[in-house]
């Protein structure tokens, strides 16, 4: 893969509090992807692979109905991460996430992510660390219906 601009990544949460060097390892393991406006990323109940930094472009991510249609959760642009559960837990996708903008994508895998925190912990935490405030975050900032669907995603029925 062609060297990722370490500066890209600084701006990301994902990489909060990260030395230079921590940022270029884990650049090493991430792998970017161009996707067209109106192409699908995931689609839901689909096994997770990967979780997804947006560097370019438009996600929505949404929920589908019992009508058959969909409802936006959220929409996310450049920085901002999705699909983060599937580095965490083996369940199936939650939503499904569609290109509104075209989009550049850097991607890291469930399996990458495991290495990583197997062979280097301390970085691995951080990382996961970072992942969590970001799911945190989201959760305290959206729509109750996110939140629906986040605990009914997480098994829970309160």
């Amino acid at each position: 893969m062609s060297q990722i601009n370490l500066s890209l990544l600084r701006e990301s949460a994902l990489f909060a509090d990260m030395s230079d060097a921590e940022i270029a390892s884990l650049a090493e393991l991430f792998r970017g992807k161009s996707i067209l406006a109106g192409k699908t990323v995931f689609i839901e109940n689909m096994p997770g692979e990967s979780l997804y930094l947006v560097k370019e472009g438009t996600i929505r991510i949404s929920k589908m109905l019992a009508e058959g249609d969909e409802q936006t959760l959220v929409v996310l642009g450049p920085d901002d991460t999705f699909g983060e559960m599937a580095v965490l837990d083996v369940a199936p996708r939650s939503a499904t996430a569609r290109v509104i903008e075209d989009a550049h994508l850097l991607s890291i895998c469930k399996n990458d992510f495991e290495e990583l925190c197997d062979s280097y912990p301390a970085l691995g935490l951080k990382l996961m660390r970072n992942i969590i405030r970001i799911f945190s975050k989201r959760i305290r900032e959206s729509s109750e219906e996110y939140r629906d669907m986040l605990i009914w995603s997480l098994g829970r029925k309160d």
